[in-house]
């Protein structure tokens, strides 16, 4: 099914069931949070991830490598709107939040490498303890999303980035809840080792849903046009503009998908990701031309989103 950003009466439609806090809410019962980035090299990425699913969660934890006191300290400073964990506290709030995302802004270490780890037989189940101080940032994104899956497949899952880039597709199998996996088409290929960049849009259509299907997830493949199945059930997304070639676009996808799946089921938190990003860049388009940054992608998806829930005139 193709989806416009102006067909606005069938995204609407599909966004009908979708979670609104309710009244009589408290603290915690509208989402809890968990996002798993960053590095010594990527700072922002992660960040801009968690920034976008403070708008949508009542509270969203934030945890990332610490390769000096300093580091996290600018952490802190940078990220307000969450709360910092240290990396020794992640299992309680792995086991806490509703969802978790893990990926942003993490580093990848050299493929042969991988095949190396992947390769390993000795200490085939390596303790948290012992990844949480992996010197190595590329071999602790491979660990620390491997201990993940295996230690708790019945979580909300939504991996981005360096867990994309260092994970093994099979783990993907090993989830009782389908995750939802967000590569752009290199990231696709080389972690199914499925050509998928010179085919056609109804080409890659079939790839998509055959690979969810496989590995019972939802894939949100990343695009000029965007291609989203749970293995049954495909959408295509079109519109946008060149403005979200910017750095740090996927990062914003990845945590809307994660601030939706928090509360509603996987693959329509996806969809409705992939088609508000794409929406917010055409409402900045109109101020910014393509000239608008993460910034303003931050500030102006929440906006976008109540006006497709409830009309551009309805005062709340």
């Amino acid at each position: 099914m193709i989806i416009k950003t102006s067909d606005i009466k069938t995204i609407k439609s599909l966004a009908k069931g979708f979670f609104i806090p309710r009244p009589n809410s408290h603290k915690g019962q509208n989402g809890k949070i968990l996002i798993i980035g960053g590095s010594s090299l990527f700072h922002a990425a992660s960040i801009w991830s968690a920034e976008i699913t403070s708008h949508f969660a009542d509270i969203v934890h934030y945890t990332s490598t610490k390769e000096n006191k300093q580091v996290f300290l600018s952490l802190k400073k940078k990220f307000i709107n969450g709360i910092i964990i240290p990396q020794k506290e992640l299992i309680h709030y792995i086991k806490e939040d509703d969802a978790i995302l893990a990926g942003p802004g993490m580093l990848r270490k050299n493929p042969k490498l991988k095949a190396q780890m992947s390769n390993q037989v000795q200490n085939p189940k390596i303790k948290f303890r012992n990844i949480i101080e992996m010197k190595d940032e590329g071999e602790y994104t491979y660990r620390l999303t491997k201990y993940l899956i295996e230690n708790f497949p019945e979580k909300k899952f939504v991996f981005d980035a360096g867990s994309l880039q260092m994970m093994e597709s099979d783990w993907l199998k090993k989830l009782k809840t389908p995750a939802i996996i967000t590569p752009h088409q290199i990231e696709f290929e080389n972690l199914f080792s499925t050509s998928i960049r010179e085919k056609s849009v109804e080409q890659k259509e079939k790839i998509i849903r055959a690979t969810a299907k496989k590995y019972h997830c939802i894939v949100l493949l990343k695009a000029i046009v965007d291609i989203i199945s749970d293995g049954n059930t495909t959408y295509v997304i079109e519109g946008g503009n060149q403005g979200l070639t910017k750095g740090g676009t996927g990062d914003l996808l990845a945590g809307l998908s994660v601030s939706f799946y928090c509360k509603n089921e996987p693959l329509m938190s996806a969809v409705l990701a992939s088609y508000l990003l794409k929406k917010s860049a055409e409402f900045l388009c109109h101020s910014f031309g393509y000239w608008y940054n993460i910034d303003n992608l931050i500030k102006t998806i929440p906006q976008v989103f109540k006006n497709l829930i409830f009309g551009e005139k309805k005062n709340l």
